[in-house]
């Protein structure tokens, strides 16, 4: 990953505080996928809502589509507003990106006292994915 599409992944999450800190805690999932929207949108960051996802097969495209709260420069995001971010929770990402052939994802969690925040990196020659942390982000940037 090169700096700048860390630096896109920070831009993000910069946004999703932003969200957080002006709505709080204990809103619904809807609410804050709409401020996140609107706060890109002030912030001239174009991102789709409700990216749908194709997968193939042998080259195909299939019929079953998944949707994906958000898409920004090739970051796969998702949104919960949840007590605790489940293993179900991070599968569901993480299939998206693997779906989707990205590299890069985020879950968001607005359900918590502070906003919980998950940043991925999918190796693809590994078929194997990286939670992103301040100790090991640097092993994953090139400049």
């Amino acid at each position: 990953m090169t700096r700048q599409e860390y630096m896109e992944m920070y831009d993000a999450v910069g946004v999703a505080l932003e969200v957080h800190g002006t709505l709080g805690r204990g809103m619904a999932e809807q609410v804050y996928q709409e401020a996140f929207a609107i706060e890109m949108k002030l912030r001239d960051m174009e991102v789709e809502r409700e990216k749908v996802l194709r997968m193939t097969y042998k080259g195909v495209p299939m019929e079953k589509t998944y949707v994906a709260d958000f898409y920004y420069k090739g970051i796969v995001i998702e949104f919960k507003a949840v007590d605790e971010i489940t293993s179900d929770h991070r599968a569901q990402l993480l299939n998206y990106m693997r779906i989707c052939h990205q590299d890069r994802g985020i879950l968001f969690n607005y359900g918590e006292k502070n906003l919980h925040t998950e940043r991925y990196l999918y190796l693809p020659a590994e078929d194997r994915f990286v939670l992103l942390t301040h100790e090991n982000y640097k092993l994953f940037v090139t400049d």
